[in-house]
């Protein structure tokens, strides 16, 4: 369904045009999470839900993944308005 989204998250990925917020970058750490494991879910996972960010009227996304330790976790992205890919935040489900 959101095939699209997913193939321009992945190329950003790939192209390391994206930025991390500063919350994304705590709920990592506490999480045990990495960059890498980052950049796994998002280049190998699904778009499970879309929701309105209600700050920038953007859309963000839910992304389903695994770690590099096979760790369920979800990323939630969007591309901003610089066209980078912006990580809003990161936890795990499991």
């Amino acid at each position: 369904m959101y095939n699209r989204i997913l193939r321009q998250m992945r190329e950003k990925v790939r192209l390391r045009q994206y930025v991390m917020t500063l919350h994304a970058e705590e709920e990592m750490s506490d999480d045990g999470f990495t960059v890498f494991d980052v950049e796994r879910a998002l280049l190998t996972g699904e778009i499970i839900e879309r929701q309105p960010d209600r700050l920038s009227n953007e859309w963000k996304y839910l992304v389903a993944g695994r770690s590099v330790y096979e760790r369920h976790l979800v990323v939630v992205a969007k591309i901003g308005v610089t066209g980078n890919l912006v990580i809003i935040t990161v936890y795990g489900t499991e």
